[in-house]
């Protein structure tokens, strides 16, 4: 089995599923996962993890993530994306001095609501579910952290801005959002993920050009931990999962024995507790 973890460059038109599944057929393994959805029409970085490492998902996960978006004022649709039903449309009239104060004063850090087209549940059903079947449901609020917010280009009623944002924000929310500060209505043309916490796009692979040859990351190339060179008797324990004590400062550690990292502790209280383990 392969164990490791590839960035993808999701081009348009894919689900994350429809990668995974390409992933999964490439590898020959069905223990595939990613650490978080694109939709469709989005493109840019997707952290795919394989065998062992899909135990990494939620470490991976647990991280800001910078994007590079294009909204278009005056429309409204169904999903808040430019591949849904137009629901509204209106004039716009918005000077660039305008939408800069919007933008430089949008709160960083607000309660946005979850859309409705999304995986996220309420009572054990999608809310996509509840959207296809034309149902009411009132949705999910969850607060979400705007870390930088900037913008790169205004043309008529399109804005493009590069965002740096907190897990679970969803940008075509955020883009209606944004808009409402304004007094009006968008929706998002095109979305491009080039961050997720310190990895970077230009580190990623296009979908075609990877092959059962292609390497997968490993620990050492996704974190950069101190390591602690453990006993054989350690290592025993470890293999359980078992907490060890150890006289360390740091949050998360890499554990190895004959140089070799097999595992990550991390801090808690004064013993360390594994998180993940390769033997």
């Amino acid at each position: 089995m392969k164990d490791g973890v590839l960035f993808v460059n999701k081009p348009k038109g894919l689900t994350s599923r429809d990668v995974v599944n390409q992933i999964s057929k490439i590898y020959h393994t069905k223990k595939v996962g990613h650490t978080g959805t694109l939709d469709p029409i989005a493109t840019g970085l997707l952290i795919v993890c394989l065998g062992r490492y899909t135990k990494l998902v939620d470490l991976l996960t647990t991280t800001s993530k910078e994007y590079i978006a294009t909204m278009k004022l005056g429309i409204k649709t169904d999903t808040g994306d430019i591949t849904g039903n137009i629901l509204q449309k209106e004039e716009t009239h918005f000077s660039a001095e305008q939408i800069e104060k919007c933008f430089r004063e949008f709160p960083q850090s607000y309660m946005q609501t979850v859309p409705i087209y999304s995986a996220v549940k309420v009572n054990g059903k999608k809310l996509y579910e509840y959207a296809r079947m034309g149902s009411l449901v009132e949705l999910p609020k969850r607060e979400v952290n705007i870390y930088d917010l900037e913008i790169l280009k205004v043309e008529n009623d399109t804005i493009e801005f590069k965002t740096t944002v907190s897990k679970g924000t969803y940008i075509r929310a955020f883009i209606e959002d944004i808009a409402h500060s304004l007094g009006t209505i968008a929706t998002m043309t095109e979305l491009n993920r080039t961050k997720q916490g310190d990895y970077s796009l230009e580190e990623s692979l296009k979908l075609e050009s990877i092959t059962e040859e292609t390497p997968l990351k490993t620990l050492e190339d996704l974190f950069t931990y101190p390591k602690i060179e453990i006993t054989e008797e350690q290592k025993g324990l470890v293999e359980n999962g078992n907490i060890l004590s150890l006289n360390m400062k740091e949050e998360k550690i890499f554990l190895t024995f004959q140089k070799q990292v097999i595992a990550i502790y991390e801090k808690q209280d004064l013993k360390y507790k594994m998180v993940f383990k390769v033997i």
